[in-house]
């Protein structure tokens, strides 16, 4: 397996290597038909087996603290997508992606990683086993069905009708929003410290 920085070349694999890798979690229906492209730097890698991109991870960065992430001291990075190909899982190859992109962002001078995710159990694990610490939780809710919808949608005109809608709930009643509507996710903000981050804070996470 190598592990690489992306080319354009590999666009239709990466695209093919994230929708697949998405169909059995909570983001099934987050898809994607082109590779995004971002405003500020990035360490954008993919493994590869045999010609084939099996894994994916890409990282947006900030020059200025708080421009793109949330949730750490300095400056940090945002892992946007993360992805294993479903016929190449349990392999290591996320975390092998995941050691390269904390090099890369140590040379970089990045204080810490953040990310969001879904509440599947096996990937917040991930996170934890691999040094993220979960930070803050609110609510992804999917409403769908007059029922639903008509709690948080109205429309002034009558030629429209709103079938489905999408919000972030960050109250305090997350018990009540998740007994009341049929699809609602957690969505968990990790934060892990790099070591650019400890040498310059002695004694901090040691």
């Amino acid at each position: 397996m190598e592990i690489r920085l992306y080319q354009e070349t590999d666009e239709k694999g990466w695209v093919r290597c994230r929708v697949l890798s998405f169909l059995d979690t909570a983001y099934f229906d987050h898809v994607l038909n082109k590779k995004e492209i971002y405003d500020n730097p990035s360490i954008e890698l993919v493994a590869i087996i045999d010609d084939q991109v099996v894994g994916l991870l890409d990282i947006e960065y900030e020059m200025e603290e708080k421009t793109i992430c949330t949730n750490g001291q300095g400056r940090g990075g945002m892992i946007w997508h993360m992805a294993t190909h479903p016929d190449f899982q349990r392999r290591g190859i996320a975390t092998r992606l995941l050691e390269t992109a904390e090099r890369i962002a140590n040379e970089k001078g990045l204080y810490y990683l953040e990310a969001w995710t879904r509440d599947d159990a096996w990937v917040n694990k991930w996170y934890e086993r691999n040094g993220f610490e979960k930070t803050y939780t609110y609510l992804h809710v999917f409403f769908e069905g007059d029922n639903e919808v008509e709690k948080v949608a109205h429309v002034e005109s009558s030629d429209f009708n709103v079938i489905q809608a999408f919000g972030h709930y960050t109250g305090d009643d997350q018990e009540y929003v998740k007994s009341t509507c049929n699809r609602v996710h957690e969505c968990n903000c990790y934060v892990k410290s790099l070591l650019s981050f400890k040498k310059n804070h002695k004694g901090v996470n040691q």
